[in-house]
């Protein structure tokens, strides 16, 4: 079982900034991809940026340019630094991984999210 636990968020005015923080705990094998979906009121959930352990790194376009993801392996931690945000980046942010638990099996996990409202 992984627990993520995301940090970061709040209320910023359009063309601020702001960063995410995201940190997997609990029993698991390893960690493959850790990353960043967000989902607004009455949308669907949106792959924002992932980190494969091997692999490209995925940067939607809506944000491209504009966000960027990092990651570090020693802490089972991933990062969201946010720039130039825009009121249409408001949502819920939620953390996401896949996680080795045991030699067969890698499952998708999620944290509980954490608010950006971007306003003035």
């Amino acid at each position: 079982q992984v627990q993520l636990v995301e940090s970061g968020g709040g209320l910023v005015q359009p063309g601020g900034s702001m960063s995410l923080s995201c940190v997997a705990s609990g029993t698991f094998i390893s960690l493959d991809a850790m990353g960043w979906y967000r989902q607004a009121p009455g949308e669907e959930r949106e792959l924002i940026a992932t980190m494969p352990t091997g692999g490209d790194t995925y940067i939607a376009d809506s944000v491209k340019g504009r966000f960027t993801i990092s990651r570090d392996n020693a802490k089972n931690s991933v990062y969201l630094q946010m720039k130039s945000l825009k009121p249409e980046d408001t949502a819920v942010y939620l953390c996401h991984c896949i996680a080795q638990d045991t030699v067969k099996t890698w499952r998708n996990y999620w944290g509980q999210g954490t608010q950006v409202t971007v306003s003035s």
